[in-house]
């Protein structure tokens, strides 16, 4: 029989099929613990990546449905525990664990992952408070990351409703845990950066243990939130650890009604300011009334409010004066001005030519031109000859 088996002679296929039957049937289920290297996540939702100790390294392969139930994303370096069957690929010639579930190898190892990509943000300044914007005093519009179905998003309603029942609530539905729940949330940040008119967002869910909350540790929501262009709370439901979103968020609330309480100004004391305000403007009204009395009282008592027919007797007497200066002033320009009227008149009138005329002279004009001199008299033509009383035509 050895001899039949080693005179065998097997196709690469046939031997594959043989080892793949082995195999396959030998270990249908196993456990395996590693430390993951060269980890893609491929477009298509598939997990690849390899498994290794300090003296082998094997291939892995987890499928989309089944990743979807891992709570963290795997990275280089951390150990974990996957559970599935070895299985061979024929065309390669090569064996991989197909793995059916996945969890870290102990906390030790979540936290680790947790310290290697807090070290990396802070070198990087994503938690600098040079960053950290400024939460609006009075919000007209919030924006909530949650899941609709958990208790958190109850609470902070009813916090809004007592503290600002003005403001909006703008809810933006996520899976706060499970595979999918960091890109659901970052998906859902980026839906309210989106809008014009958020004023502040709320991260928010309850407690709950590290498995729980590592979607708020995962690098891809920290890195959304640090370029969201509008402020961001969060606000997890756990009073001691604080989770990657915590260091990059611009404010960090212990939990989700804390994170509503910052989120909104409390109405009654509002009120209470408000009061306070018009008490303040109403004693301020009633001194400022109280100084005019006073100023108006001293006009008052002055000696010009007292006798103010004497001020207006004297002012009239002072109108009187003036109009009388003004009258002597005029009287004083007519005069002037008649004597220069008669004067000029007078010199008019020793100029006059009918006056002349009368006195015996006469106008002797030739060819429309006066003849003042006897040498520019022309005998030889006609002159006409103006009299006071009349004039004739002289033929020569």
């Amino acid at each position: 029989m050895p001899d039949e088996i080693e005179n065998q002679i097997y196709t690469v296929s046939e031997l594959t099929k043989e080892i793949k039957l082995t195999l396959e049937e030998s270990y249908a289920k196993i456990s395996v613990v590693g430390e993951i290297s060269n980890f893609k996540s491929h477009i298509s939702g598939h997990w690849y990546f390899n498994l290794k100790d300090s003296d082998a390294v094997i291939s892995c392969t987890m499928w989309k449905g089944l990743n979807s139930f891992v709570f963290f994303t795997p990275q280089d370096g951390m150990k974990v525990i996957v559970n599935g069957k070895l299985t061979v690929y024929p065309p390669r010639g090569n064996y991989q664990i197909d793995v059916r579930s996945m969890k870290p190898a102990g906390m030790g190892e979540l936290q680790e992952a947790y310290e290697r990509l807090k070290q990396k943000l802070e070198a990087e300044g994503l938690f600098d408070e040079e960053h950290k914007k400024e939460i609006p005093s009075f919000p007209q519009k919030i924006g909530i990351v949650t899941a609709i179905s958990g208790a958190a998003l109850k609470d902070m309603i009813s916090v809004a409703e007592r503290r600002f029942p003005a403001v909006e609530l703008v809810i933006a539905p996520a899976l706060m845990q499970g595979n999918g729940s960091a890109e659901s949330i970052v998906r859902s940040l980026g839906l309210l950066n989106q809008r014009d008119d958020i004023d502040v967002i709320i991260i928010a869910r309850g407690g709950g243990s590290i498995e729980d909350l590592w979607s708020l540790n995962e690098e891809i929501v920290a890195r959304a939130i640090y370029k969201s262009k509008v402020p961001v709370i969060s606000g997890v439901g756990h009073e001691v650890d604080f989770t990657i979103a915590d260091y990059v968020a611009d404010l960090r609330a212990p939990t989700p009604s804390v994170a509503m309480e910052l989120a909104t100004p409390d109405i009654t004391k509002l009120y209470s300011f408000i009061s306070e305000f018009l008490r303040y403007t109403f004693d301020l009204i009633i001194n400022l009334i109280d100084d005019a009395y006073i100023k108006i009282g001293t006009f008052t008592d002055s000696y010009a409010f007292r006798y103010p027919m004497d001020l207006i007797r004297k002012s009239q007497q002072k109108i009187d004066f003036l109009l009388g200066a003004i009258h002597q002033k005029i009287d004083s320009k007519l005069l002037v001005y008649n004597r220069n009227i008669s004067l000029y008149t007078k010199t008019l009138q020793t100029m006059d030519i009918e006056r002349t005329l009368r006195r015996g002279f006469v106008l002797v004009r030739q060819n429309s031109k006066f003849i003042t001199k006897a040498k520019d008299f022309n005998n030889e033509e006609s002159a006409d000859l103006q009299f006071s009383d009349g004039r004739i035509k002289v033929n020569t």
